[in-house]
């Protein structure tokens, strides 16, 4: 038996406890990123291959937080490769340009960056007062729009576990901030 096929069991199972484990979280990251659910597919493959044939898989100490920066700096890769397209492309309108650059500095002048800023950072130390565990799955959920289900998938552990940390993060923050929600 060659040594290739000695690896190609330990291989196929790695897959498929990737593909277990990670396929919805990622599908939900690309879909809420990328609208296109084959995209997104390709996207979710193209990690598992990254993954897989990574060197330095064995030494990966926070897989969940590597998983992810593998599917954004895929994102980030294609996103640069769209641009090149589009630039090296058609000529853009002018006109075009101009009122979309006008919309989006009406639309984000420094003063609300600014504050928008402040706010996620203030909402951010509040979230901190929580458990790590806590935080986290309220983010996933409230932020990155992953469903309860694949967070509890994610972590191992069950729905109504995944729905009490959310209710925990939601109550905690309703009573820092409750007069400005009913303002």
């Amino acid at each position: 038996m060659h040594t290739a096929d000695k690896l190609r069991p330990d291989s196929d199972d790695l897959r498929s406890r990737l593909d277990a484990r990670f396929r919805g979280p990622l599908m939900s990251f690309f879909l809420r990123r990328i609208k296109n659910r084959a995209e997104a597919e390709d996207l979710t493959q193209e990690v598992f291959v990254r993954l897989i044939g990574s060197a330095n898989l064995a030494r990966i100490e926070d897989a969940d937080a590597f998983i992810f920066k593998v599917a954004a700096n895929l994102l980030l890769d294609r996103h640069r490769r769209e641009s090149r397209t589009t630039m090296s492309g058609s000529p853009l309108d002018g006109a075009l340009v101009t009122q979309l650059t006008h919309e989006l500095i009406e639309d984000r002048g420094p003063e609300r960056v600014l504050l928008s800023r402040e706010s996620l950072a203030e909402a951010l130390h509040t979230l901190g007062e929580l458990g790590e565990r806590t935080r986290d799955i309220f983010i996933l959920f409230r932020l990155e729009n992953m469903k309860q289900r694949d967070i509890a998938a994610l972590y191992g552990i069950a729905q109504s576990t995944v729905e009490k940390h959310v209710c925990r993060a939601v109550l905690h923050l309703a009573t820092r901030y409750g007069r400005r929600f009913r303002e």
